[in-house]
């Protein structure tokens, strides 16, 4: 019996000298370097992995910025705190960055625009764009409601106000899902310092403009004559503002007569 004992031990013992020997000789055929500054950006990064910088997830931008591929600000949500430290990390200059955050070009909210139909259905802003007349609004360019752009936001900055998409601007971290769920094109980038926007994005006729919404543009050119620096310009019947000419002297939106262009609070 004590035999039998010893062998299983002797047993017991080779099988764990021999998985020993597997792994420790696995671990080197298989290890990878790893980058210190990889690992390091990697570190500082927020970890949301929302895709926000144009890579898949923060390794993806960590190994970019590593490698010299990306500049060390790539990341928005992290934005200047982020990039500072990744500039120590790189021993590079972090340069200067202006925070940026979604914005919704429409205004047309229930009580301010006009509807063709009642709808109920999925809320779902893709969907809605395929129904006859291009949804219920009768603005084809205006806000949908459905808050497709809510439910990819991470950071619960964008939500439903009556009928219409509004930004938190303090919550937006800039990461562009919202964006680029829009299927109407009405959410971009602008920097968090603006004080006004067009909050329009039809290319209808000002008279046609005029039967659908109280507050959409008209094209009627008053805010591109009276801004003082040549920062607005009306193009396919639509005010745009070059927010990097902008003063923000406000005179655009509190000459606009039909409130198109709101200032940001």
């Amino acid at each position: 019996m004590l035999n039998g004992i010893l062998i299983a031990v002797a047993v017991v013992a080779g099988c764990g000298i021999l998985i020993g020997l597997i792994l420790g000789y696995a671990n080197i055929k298989l290890h990878v370097d790893v980058d210190e500054k990889e690992a390091a950006v990697l570190g500082v990064l927020p970890g949301n992995n929302c895709g926000g910088c144009g890579y898949p997830g923060c390794s993806g931008c960590a190994a970019a910025i590593a490698k010299g591929e990306a500049p060390v600000n790539q990341c928005p949500v992290g934005g200047a705190p982020v990039a500072a430290l990744i500039s120590e990390i790189m021993g590079v200059d972090a340069g200067e960055t202006e925070r940026e955050v979604a914005y919704v070009h429409c205004g047309g909210d229930c009580e301010l625009s006009t509807r063709q139909y009642e709808y109920s259905g999925a809320e779902d802003c893709r969907v809605i764009d395929q129904l006859p007349g291009s949804g219920p609004k009768t603005c084809t360019f205006g806000c949908l409601g459905g808050g497709s752009c809510v439910s990819v936001c991470q950071f619960d900055a964008i939500h439903i106000v009556n009928g219409v998409a509004v930004v938190d601007k303090d919550s937006c971290k800039a990461c562009g899902k919202c964006i680029e769920i829009c299927p109407r094109g009405l959410i971009d980038l602008i920097p968090y310092s603006a004080t006004e926007s067009v909050r329009c994005k039809s290319q209808d006729p000002g008279q046609k403009v005029n039967k659908y919404c109280k507050v959409g543009c008209i094209s009627c050119h008053i805010c591109e004559k009276n801004c003082p620096v040549g920062a607005i310009t009306v193009e396919n019947n639509l005010a745009r503002i070059d927010q990097s000419k902008c003063t923000h002297c406000g005179l655009c939106a509190s000459k606009c007569p039909k409130k198109a262009i709101k200032k940001i609070g």
